[in-house]
């Protein structure tokens, strides 16, 4: 293997960067921004220069330092080199550098500018350390340095409570989901004796009963890390409220990296998972999918709307996980990266042009006077609705077609339905902000956002558009597939037409969003959905009150177990068994503090009466 410290390098500039910044660049945020994006772009450079000579199977697909010995217990720093892996630091390196230019433009005004930019780093540097992680120990470090800096970046505005409380949501939920995970390596480690991945591999696949009867449970703890990382149902809370940081902080946790980790670790270890835990997962997947669409369609944040798009997407590729799909999975992983950036990118360049204001039914007419920032949200939106020959057409057929192979006709039901949702709130969306008349006076000074912002745009669209046919599939079916043929880019091109039923049914219902869409929301200056759909558009548009539930159950059952806590420790061992046995410590030295006299008669007496006390034991003996 040629350049094999390329990746250690890779994985370890983010982090240098966000030292140097926080060290030594803190009071300076135009050089701190720009070696926050060296960092990350030079990463890109040397991971394409890495392919370039390696191929995405290098000849030595793990390099390792030993970290820990303990007995039998060896645990590496090591990395893993293979499609899956490589692909994925493209995409966090090449997508998080597009964020990272779009970001000097974004917070160009912010005084904070530099820490913004060291948290990004610290937040790369970890992404990058679970994509290149060959053992469960090492990624769940990165996992949890993750959940650090997505707290710092989700909460970056501090000052403003709503932003203090959203960082806070993320952490505590995603500490519920990794508590199952570290259960469930532990697990791993404990009925098979390695934590590395491809020695567990050998084993599973040596022995499939391996695991025994706690397959599934296994499989189903490391899934909680998934649900918690990829806000997954029930643990889907977090997502939504993370809005409240930056915008460039949405585009690159809720598109292409932290969210896509726990679809990223789920394809890494595929093999650990039984058929029943797989089926949970897909079923999983598929309610996710449903719910966040339902909920997105009363949405009226820009962000919001595009967040719920995130997680009904992410439950597309739990479900085809799920249904043991991975390379379909990991593709639609990939694409959606592409436009989902795109779109959270062209939301801010919206907020940006309407002076910080975030509300759709303040906005309108766009299309003029934010020219290219339009273009690039439509070409964003039609890749997200799956239109040919946009690239989630071909991710999401591939999807609907897995779901139909496998002969799971409900949740190809519901990935249908969900699709037909999808292109309904996209385009709600779009035709609210983009079309009909200028709803307020922030609407009618919009301008077009600078040269940073826009260009960042333009090349996220080129991938949005062209992502579906540039050998994504090659690339993870060799990783997943042992008999994976590459097909050529014509015959990508027209892959989804030799499975023609699914095709039409993801394109119907991409018609029917459309119509539905364009009827109601045309020229509307309000929302008509809430008077035709009555009480079902308040549970939609309070997110059918999860958060209520949640407060009124696990919320109040905690607070009620703290406060019983609080009094067992306060009065039962505190007060009772601790408190007595320091009282009867004080009690006693009080009273041989009364012996304590002064006077020689007394000590006398007391000797006197000792000695005596000590022959009546002895005579009487």
């Amino acid at each position: 293997m040629k350049y094999e410290n390329l990746p250690w390098l890779i994985l370890f500039l983010p982090l240098l960067s966000a030292t140097v910044i926080t060290l030594f660049t803190l009071r300076n945020k135009t050089v701190s921004s720009f070696i926050s994006i060296g960092a990350v772009v030079t990463g890109f450079v040397l991971t394409c220069l890495f392919i370039s000579v390696n191929t995405f199977h290098p000849a030595a697909t793990e390099t390792t330092v030993n970290w820990l010995a303990i007995g039998n217990l060896s645990i590496d720093f090591g990395l893993k080199l293979d499609a899956l892996s490589l692909m994925m630091t493209l995409i966090v390196t090449g997508v998080g550098g597009a964020i990272h230019v779009y970001s000097y433009g974004y917070m160009h005004d912010d005084r904070s500018m530099a820490r913004f930019f060291a948290s990004m780093s610290l937040f790369t540097f970890s992404m990058l350390g679970i994509v290149l992680a060959n053992n469960f120990v090492m990624m769940f470090i990165f996992w949890e340095l993750v959940g650090v800096s997505s707290y710092l970046l989700i909460g970056f505005w501090f000052e403003k409570p709503s932003a203090g409380d959203a960082a806070k949501k993320a952490f505590i939920t995603n500490r519920l989901g990794d508590f199952g995970f570290l259960l469930g390596i532990l697990m791993i480690w404990g009925l098979l004796g390695s934590l590395n991945f491809s020695v567990l591999n050998g084993i599973v696949t040596a022995n499939p009963a391996a695991l025994g009867c706690s397959a599934s449970l296994a499989g189903l703890l490391i899934f909680c890390g998934a649900m918690g990382k990829s806000a997954q149902f029930p643990l889907h809370v977090w997502l939504p409220d993370a809005m409240e940081g930056p915008t460039p902080v949405s585009a690159l946790i809720h598109a292409a990296t932290m969210v896509a980790a726990g679809v990223y670790m789920l394809c890494r270890t595929l093999f650990l998972y039984d058929h029943t835990a797989l089926q949970v997962i897909a079923y999983i997947g598929g309610f996710t999918a449903l719910l966040a669409a339902l909920m997105a369609v009363q949405q009226n944040d820009i962000k919001r709307i595009i967040a719920y798009s995130t997680l009904s997407q992410l439950g597309y590729m739990v479900m085809a996980v799920g249904l043991s799909g991975p390379t379909t999975a990991m593709f639609h992983l990939t694409t959606h990266a592409f436009f989902k950036a795109l779109l959270f990118l062209s939301a801010g360049s919206v907020i940006i042009g309407m002076h910080h204001e975030q509300d759709i039914w303040q906005m309108g007419n766009l299309r003029k006077k934010m020219p290219l920032t339009f273009a690039t949200f439509f070409i964003g939106a039609l890749a997200l609705c799956g239109v040919p020959p946009f690239s989630g057409f071909y991710s999401k057929d591939a999807i609907l077609a897995l779901a139909l192979e496998e002969k799971n006709y409900l949740l190809f039901g519901v990935a249908v339905f969900v699709a037909a949702l999808t292109t309904f709130y996209t385009f709600r969306l779009f035709f609210v902000v983009f079309f009909g008349q200028e709803k307020s006076k922030q609407a009618s000074h919009a301008h077009e956002s600078p040269l940073v912002i826009t260009l960042p745009l333009v090349a996220l669209a080129v991938l949005s558009v062209v992502g579906g046919f540039i050998g994504v599939t090659n690339f993870y079916g060799s990783q997943f597939g042992t008999t994976h043929a590459s097909l050529t880019v014509m015959e990508q091109i027209t892959h989804p037409f030799h499975d023609v039923f699914p095709m039409l049914c993801g394109l119907g219902a991409v018609v029917v969003g459309l119509f539905l869409a364009f009827t109601f929301y045309k020229n509307a200056a309000t929302d008509p959905l809430p008077a035709k759909l009555g009480a079902l558009s308040r549970w939609m548009a309070n997110r059918f009150y999860f958060d209520e539930l949640y407060e009124a159950t696990v919320i109040r059952c905690h607070d009620l177990l703290a406060a019983a806590s609080d009094w067992f420790d306060r009065w039962i061992i505190e007060g009772a068994c601790i408190g007595l046995i320091r009282g009867g410590t004080d009690l006693s030295g009080r009273a041989l503090r009364l012996v304590q006299t002064g006077n020689l008669q007394t000590y006398a007496f007391l000797f006197a009466f000792g000695v005596a006390l000590l022959l009546y034991f002895v005579l009487v003996k």
